[in-house]
């Protein structure tokens, strides 16, 4: 059966996804790219930008493991870009440039409708206005079977938490303290939601703890 996932989600160490002041400058708050400095080493994500080089390891195979059997994805608007409000025009396509790194059906919580985005390698973005379910139905029917990734941000990750929908949790906590922010797990009580961490690995980069729905 197909899962609902959240895989490669950094935080800092006082549990923050992202930093203060969100910008087109600061895509993840004023110094929130240092949460991802784990993914930005390996060879995967090298691979990505089309680059040689980068490391294997504990670091590189969890960034492998979270797009394997992935069929359809799941962001928040601001996952997409900084535009707020009503969109002004369809010239923005989101961080990624020409060929985003999905590969599959992207669905973008908004309150804005606007048309789906064709793009290069297989990637097309569609705007729900109709809320998470909604998404979520029509990411599994995207999917076709294979699982829907979350892909954040914050507010998403905790609106699909709380409402008991998600399968399996894989955050990377990153040695580093921003002190404010968007605070991932805040108020969120995690043992009554019915997770437990089955698997925690460490890297130089990154505590890589999974968290699952207890079974049995």
């Amino acid at each position: 059966m197909s899962k609902v996932r959240v895989n490669g989600f950094a935080l800092s160490v006082d549990g923050y996804g992202a930093g203060p002041g969100q910008s087109l400058e600061n895509p993840l708050g004023v110094g929130g790219m240092a949460l991802h400095e784990w993914a930005f080493a390996t060879r995967s994500f090298h691979e990505m930008l089309g680059k040689e080089g980068g490391d294997t390891g504990v670091d590189n195979d969890f960034l492998v493991r979270g797009f394997a059997n992935v069929g359809a994805w799941i962001l928040g608007r601001n996952m997409f870009g900084p535009v707020r409000g009503p969109w002004p025009d369809d010239a923005w396509k989101g961080w990624w440039g020409p060929n985003p790194p999905y590969h599959v059906p992207v669905f973008v919580l908004t309150h804005h409708a606007r048309p789906s985005i064709e793009m290069e390698g297989g990637t097309t973005f569609h705007f729900v206005t109709e809320g998470i379910h909604v998404a979520l139905a029509r990411a599994r029917e995207a999917a076709q079977g294979r699982d829907v990734r979350l892909g954040g941000g914050v507010a998403t990750i905790r609106q699909y938490l709380q409402a008991g929908l998600i399968d399996e949790m894989h955050l990377a906590i990153a040695p580093t303290i921003l002190g404010s922010g968007e605070s991932l797990l805040q108020g969120i009580d995690l043992r009554a939601l019915g997770y437990e961490c089955p698997e925690h690995v460490g890297s130089t980069g990154a505590m890589h703890v999974v968290l699952g729905k207890k079974t049995g």
